[in-house]
């Protein structure tokens, strides 16, 4: 089992930055990926950015060039740098962790920009 713990969504400005962070603990094994979704209302999640244990990352066009992923493999913990951000990226953003071929999914963190 993988427990992930989500933090650092919240409101901000069109334009504005945010960060988000998420830790994962338990049964850890490499090779592994970690990533964000995102996922509005009455829609699927769909991909935001993977990064794995390596550091290969992977990126949905609509973020391309605004959204830093990251990850510390010592703490376990995968990083989401939002910069110019639009309020068409308002949506729940959901940590995952992929390894051993199952997925682990956080709770969700609400990210809301403003006009």
């Amino acid at each position: 089992q993988v427990q992930l713990v989500e933090s650092g969504g919240g409101l901000v400005q069109a334009g504005g930055s945010l960060r988000l962070s998420c830790a994962a603990s338990g049964s850890i094994f490499s090779p592994n990926s970690m990533g964000w979704f995102r996922q509005y209302p009455g829609n699927e999640r769909e991909l935001v950015a993977t990064i794995t244990n390596g550091g290969k990352t992977n990126y949905a066009d609509s973020v391309k060039g605004r959204f830093t992923i990251s990850r510390d493999n010592a703490k376990n913990t995968v990083y989401l740098q939002m910069n110019s951000l639009k309020p068409e990226d308002t949506a729940v953003y959901y940590c995952r962790f992929n390894g051993s071929r199952l997925d682990y999914w956080g709770k969700g963190t609400l990210v809301t920009v403003s006009s």
